[in-house]
């Protein structure tokens, strides 16, 4: 691969993908003073809108400072997909946009959607599509409260969880319809759909990632009010944990989850939870260790037939967007993840030993608290690799 891509699109249109090539330079430059490594990654980087190019920027410059001390090539591709490239051409990403991705061995997300512009059923359904055509059916949100940073809660104790969200299925299947739009009489119909296959894969993600931790998992349903679908989780749960006695595993109502996030959130370890659950428990577990600008996440191929893409938790937010002061780390250790995802374990440790030192030193961008610009934070990072 020569680090750039070309979309082919409708009305003959042709756009080629810009590339970071100061990035790409600098790593080839270290390469060949080095004989040029074996390790060799391609990366799509799809920064979408608002801050999510701000930060998707940061995300690579500290992979550029890991790639030189861990003898890593990259190659990166920038994919101009977002809400820009539908004032352009009439369609968020390229009609091709899974072709062209599948090529890649990890994709990197920033954020994407701007309400005002565009309605986000219609920027984040690329993003859907890419779950479900490259079977990402796991989502996984880590949630750490991390030494310097301050939690909300009074008591927060030791957080220290990870939430693997199924992110295939359920609530965001789009199956269902509307009638008699604009009337007084309109129906909206939305079906939400819960397999036994999808269900006991993403189960037995789970009890595998607990053997790794601390042995606890915990199910997230609401089988008293829905019937069906969560009878359903709650009934394959029973079957597949009997084949981990290793760990030990619970289940609770999504709304008995929400409020022990909040009571006592050092008592989770590993937790599973349906599309839709997953999502709402993530944003409410990131708000308990300092904010969304720290959370990171992953949705993972386990069978690596596809490639898999790493993501900040945090939206677009277009209310900052341009003013430089987003926080970097949630997609810094995003690209940690990609790391480890990619088995460069010492690379991802040495950005989580460099984001936990930033922050235990009081560095902070606004919503932390601090003063620092969205750049000035990585350059916090940056020292702080350096450093070790």
């Amino acid at each position: 691969m020569n680090g750039c891509v070309f979309l082919d699109l409708p009305v003959t249109l042709v756009i080629e993908c810009t590339v970071l090539h100061h990035s790409i330079n600098s790593l080839t430059l270290r390469h060949d003073e080095n004989h040029m490594s074996n390790k060799t990654y391609a990366i799509a980087l799809y920064p979408g809108d608002g801050i999510g190019q701000e930060v998707t920027v940061e995300a690579v410059r500290v992979l550029e400072a890991i790639a030189l001390r861990n003898d890593i090539n990259f190659e990166f591709a920038h994919l101009p997909w977002g809400v820009e490239f539908f004032e352009q051409h009439g369609q968020v990403a390229a009609a091709n946009f899974l072709d062209v991705l599948e090529s890649f061995d990890a994709i990197f997300l920033g954020a994407v959607g701007h309400p005002e512009k565009l309605p986000d059923h219609i920027t984040l359904a690329p993003l859907v599509q890419i779950r479900q055509a490259f079977d990402q059916y796991a989502c996984l949100r880590p949630a750490r409260l991390l030494p310097g940073v301050r939690s909300p809660l009074a008591e927060p104790g030791e957080i220290d969880m990870l939430v693997i969200r199924e992110n295939s299925e359920g609530e965001y299947v789009p199956i269902g319809g509307q009638l008699k739009r604009g009337t007084p009489q309109e129906v909206a119909v939305q079906t939400s759909v819960h397999t036994r296959l999808g269900i006991e894969r993403v189960l037995r993600f789970g009890f595998e990632q607990a053997m790794q931790r601390r042995h606890h998992l915990t199910l997230v349903t609401k089988s008293n009010a829905l019937k069906f679908s969560m009878v359903l989780w709650d009934d394959v749960f029973a079957k597949v944990r009997a084949e981990y006695a290793d760990v030990d595993s619970d289940w609770q109502h999504v709304d008995a989850a929400a409020m022990n996030f909040v009571r006592r959130p050092d008592r989770f370890d590993v937790v599973v939870a349906s599309n839709l659950f997953g999502d709402i428990l993530t944003d409410l577990a990131g708000a308990i260790i300092g904010g969304l600008g720290l959370a990171p996440s992953a949705n993972i191929n386990p069978s690596r037939e596809f490639p898999s893409l790493f993501e900040p938790v945090h939206g677009s937010a277009p209310d900052i967007a341009g003013q430089g002061i987003a926080n970097p780390i949630a997609a810094i250790e995003s690209a940690a993840m990609m790391m480890e995802w990619l088995g460069e374990n010492q690379a991802a440790q040495s950005i989580h030993q460099a984001v936990e030192s930033t922050l235990a030193d009081g560095h902070a961008t606004p919503d932390l608290g601090g003063g620092l610009k969205t750049s000035e934070m990585t350059n916090q990072v940056l020292a702080a690799i350096e450093s070790r």
